[in-house]
């Protein structure tokens, strides 16, 4: 997957035939649906970003949602700004050739879709993709939710060519408002994605193999049920550090990204990118600037040499 080139104009013709014809950017979800899309279903796949003639320094993007109780309406917020998303990562140059992959997190203990999985795509497929989620709105009610099923999968079913041939994490943001559970259970996961499992997996373990391959944050965004908890937000930095980023603003989602993403690729430091999204006529700065201030200014990328064949890959580092 990955082909093709991102359009505006394609994005405003499907908005606007949706507002001429009353119809939902989320029709699959608010049609009804209680199952995962098909394109979406994590079971027995995995997802691929690759390197193309079209984009030949492909950079993987993945941008998961929990989608239980308030935060359902997080995608709904993000789907409207992803021209945004778009025209800063390729028109301000943030990235080269990103390729973005969505998902949507439940709670694998009582949701009926408890995990859905993306493509990683260059163009307007990617909104398709947000169109097939179904918020389903659901959580057990307890301050947990099946986040690290999520981070299982891109742990161990996604494949990346920035990693594979240049040593290069993609970015990995999940957005949400509670805990993961403790431990990854192997019934949840034979379940779901389908891989057998001999025993669960300790959340840790897990944690510590996707932030190998994934330059991973935790964004918590207010207007969500427990917004700036100080548990939530102390249980996320003592698995990601600073990583783990407080909104104050849930339509700053988009902008956050979008810098998070041009520091890590040295395209810019914070005060450029705030330059940036006052010329695009974002609200945001003052959201983006509090929440960035953690990762500081501007950050190298050290990047480990690739293996000898046989031999185990090295880490990438953000120093």
């Amino acid at each position: 997957m990955g082909s093709g080139i991102w359009s505006t104009d394609v994005y405003d013709a499907a908005d606007r035939y949706r507002r001429a014809t009353g119809a939902s950017a989320f029709s699959y979800s608010d049609s009804g649906a209680r199952k995962v899309h098909p394109a979406l279903d994590p079971r027995g796949a995995v997802r691929e970003s690759r390197d193309s003639d079209e984009h030949p320094q492909s950079l993987a993007i993945t941008v998961l949602f929990d989608v239980t109780g308030s935060m359902r309406n997080v995608p709904r917020v993000l789907q409207t700004k992803l021209p945004q998303l778009l025209g800063l990562l390729q028109r301000q140059g943030y990235a080269r050739d990103p390729q973005i992959m969505f998902g949507a997190i439940g709670d694998a203990t009582c949701d009926r879709v408890p995990l859905q999985v993306g493509q990683f795509e260059s163009d307007n497929r990617m909104d398709d993709d947000l169109g097939r989620i179904v918020l389903e709105g659901g959580g057990g009610g307890q301050m947990t939710e099946s986040y690290e099923l999520a981070l299982y999968y891109m742990a161990r079913h996604t494949v990346t060519d920035c990693w594979e041939k240049r040593g290069r994490r993609g970015y990995l943001f999940v957005i949400g408002d509670e805990l993961a559970y403790p431990r990854v259970k192997s019934r949840e996961v034979a379940r779901l994605i389908g891989d057998d499992l001999r025993e669960d997996v300790p959340l840790r373990q897990v944690v510590d193999e996707v932030t190998r391959r994934w330059d991973t944050y935790y964004l918590l965004p207010a207007g969500s049920s427990y917004a700036g908890n100080g548990k939530v937000l102390d249980f996320w930095r003592g698995l990601l550090g600073q990583n783990a980023l407080e909104l104050d603003d849930l339509n700053a989602v988009c902008e956050t990204i979008a810098l998070t993403i041009g520091l890590g690729e040295q395209a810019i430091d914070l005060d450029e990118g705030l330059r940036d999204l006052r010329r695009a006529g974002s609200a945001a700065t003052g959201t983006v600037s509090k929440a960035l201030a953690r990762l500081g200014g501007g950050r190298r990328t050290a990047v480990s040499p690739l293996p000898a064949p046989g031999t185990k890959r090295g880490g990438v580092n953000r120093l």
